[in-house]
This record gives C-alpha cells, structure tokens and sequence, in this order.
C-alpha cells in the first residue's frame, strides 16, 4: 500500500541494521550502483562541480578537496575522480561513511591505484587537516531524521570553504510507483526492492528543504533548491555567489 506522501516516513531501511551480513550489503550497494548510473544520478552532483570549476574560485596552486558524506559503495566519489582527471583538476578526496562495511565495499570496489581515501565516522567529528573545500552527499541525507540533517547542513555551512552540493531523492507517489514495478521486474536485491521505495518516502519536498535550511542558520536565498530528472531534489551552495 502507499504510504502517506504528505510527510516524511519513518520506515526503517534494511540496509541500515548493524546485523546485515556483509555479502549482502555488498550485493545491495552494487545494485544500487545500477540504479545511480541508469537513472543518471551522479549527473547533477557533476554539474555542480563543473558549475564551481568554471567561477573561478578553484585554486591553481593546490588540491580541490572534496568529501562525499554518505559514501556507500564509493562510486559517486568514482565518477568525480574521471570527472577531475578529463579536466586537468587537481583532487583530494574522500569518503567518509558512518557503518564500516561501506569503506570495506568502497575500498574493494575501486582501482588499488586510486587515491581516494576511505574513512569511517561521524560528520560532526570529521576534521581533516588542511581543511574541506566541498562536500557532497547522494542519496544521504533521506536516511537522516529532520533534526539530524538540520545538523549536517549546519556543518556543511560551517566547515566548507567553497561550496556544498546534496544530490536527494523528491518524495512522489510516481517515483514510489515506478520504483516498486521496475525493482520487481529487474530482479534487484531484496534490500533494494525494499528500501528503494521506503527512501522516496523518507524524501523531501521543497518545503522540507526551505524549513530544514532556516532551522539550520543559513541565509534566506543563499542556497538553490533545483528539481532535475528523475524526481530529484538538489540543494546547492556556493560560498560568495
């Protein structure tokens, strides 16, 4: 049945309990992996970047750092790290990812001679040295109850230099309709074909996001909601734009 699309659900993902066997959260992220590539969602969070490459903020004289928040599987941090090398840019980055079983399948899933940088923790805590230049996150912050993604973008605002970028999911009943059939028909991993439609009605609406960047301090205006296909939210800011 469908759920009520007119707030957040609460629903558990399966993916998120301690006890699930690492098989199985690695058979879960690749198929998710599937999911990101065929429905094009590394492409908004590339734009951004491609956005920032071009305004002139982006240092010639060193790395841009860039931190992906929620990592999972690695393969968004994956695609920035082609994105960087076609374009000459200079990158450090890293994955940081609260479960442990994600910088064990991130690290396993990419090339041994990448130098992505796979770490474990809190966001709160997490205070590289030299500092974060951007911070990224896909398909994270639906996991997140409401005063705990009020944190995270207080975070962002306060620890990031350039800019921060959150790729989400738009909580609809047509992507919630669409996934349920479309997971059955492709065979996808039982966690997928259970989460994929508990995270759309985890999701947000603009109005979710307006609320949740006022509670967190940031200027009215300062940041972008923008609604890209398919049925995502993404929520931007660049720092002195």
């Amino acid at each position: 049945m469908a759920p009520d699309f007119s707030r957040r659900a609460t629903t558990p993902e399966l993916m998120d309990a301690e006890d699930v066997p690492f098989e199985d959260y690695c058979a879960c992220l690749r198929d998710l992996a599937t999911v990101n590539r065929l429905t094009l969602a590394y492409r908004p969070t590339l734009d951004f970047l491609t956005r920032l490459a071009r305004s002139g903020r982006v240092s010639p004289h060193r790395p841009l750092t860039i931190v992906d928040v929620g990592c999972g599987y690695g393969d968004m941090l994956r695609r920035i790290d082609r994105w960087a090398q076609r374009r000459g840019i200079a990158v450090t980055l890293t994955g940081l990812d609260l479960d442990p079983r994600a910088a064990r399948a991130a690290a396993a899933a990419t090339p041994h001679d990448s130098s992505i940088r796979w770490h474990t923790g809190r966001f709160e805590q997490f205070r590289p040295d030299g500092g974060i230049d951007v911070v990224v996150s896909s398909l994270f912050g639906h996991h997140l109850d409401d005063a705990a993604l009020i944190r995270f973008l207080a975070w962002m605002e306060a620890t990031v230099r350039l800019g921060w970028f959150v790729n989400d999911l738009h909580r609809h009943p047509l992507p919630w309709a669409v996934f349920v059939a479309w997971s059955r028909a492709a065979r996808w991993h039982r966690f997928v074909h259970h989460d994929g439609p508990v995270s759309i009605a985890r999701a947000f609406v603009a109005g979710d996001w307006r609320r949740s960047l006022a509670a967190a301090g940031i200027p009215d205006g300062a940041a972008q909601i923008e609604w890209r296909v398919p049925f995502r939210l993404c929520v931007s800011r660049l720092k002195g734009s």
